[in-house]
């Protein structure tokens, strides 16, 4: 006699993919899940863009709580035009008004140039729209995003915009000043 709700033939399967496993682990979460009643606009009132490299938890490296921040996650964290995008439905729409822009160290983009949209396009015979984005020096990359920010008209708030880089070693933040480096002319 079985005391499964399910008899052997109609088991559950288990995870064969990493998605199913996701799945599995978010209906673990939803099971014991409370509506927390936040509201979608950041405590803090701040946005973070950052690399999505699988190292850097944010919300731990940074001693953020959930809805704290809105956080923004592309390959290099790369201010981009999509960047921009959701920085001002950030500010206009749901109130922001600092922005932490994080690379780090080891970042996959200083290895790639933009031969790799050639490559892709040699494969799939068709360029791709966007940038690769690749960068030698983290630290220039870091003004450069900090620049693109500081001067796009759709931001309301560019007062208080700050760049580090994330050691992936270490764990610490170092602070980039915007003023070091090559005029915004010769970048």
């Amino acid at each position: 006699m079985t005391t499964s709700a399910h008899p052997a033939a109609e088991a559950v399967p288990t995870a064969s993919t990493v998605t199913d496993r996701l799945v599995e682990a978010n209906e673990r979460y939803a099971s014991d899940f409370t509506d927390p009643g936040m509201d979608a606009r950041p405590v803090l009132r701040v946005a973070v863009v950052a690399c999505m490299d699988a190292r850097l938890d944010l919300h731990a490296a940074l001693g953020l709580e959930l809805g704290d921040c809105h956080t923004i996650r592309n390959a290099g964290g790369v201010v981009t035009d999509d960047v921009i995008r959701s920085l001002t439905i950030s500010q206009r729409a749901l109130k922001t008004r600092s922005v932490v822009l994080i690379h780090h160290t080891g970042c996959g983009l200083e290895s790639l140039t933009e031969e790799f949209r050639h490559e892709l396009e040699m494969e799939v015979g068709q360029r791709p729209a966007w940038a690769v984005e690749a960068f030698r020096d983290v630290d220039q990359d870091v003004r450069q995003s900090m620049q693109r920010v500081r001067t796009s008209p759709f931001l309301l708030h560019t007062d208080d915009v700050r760049g580090f880089v994330f050691d992936v070693t270490t764990g610490l933040l170092r602070e980039i000043d915007p003023s070091d480096g090559p005029s915004p002319d010769q970048a």
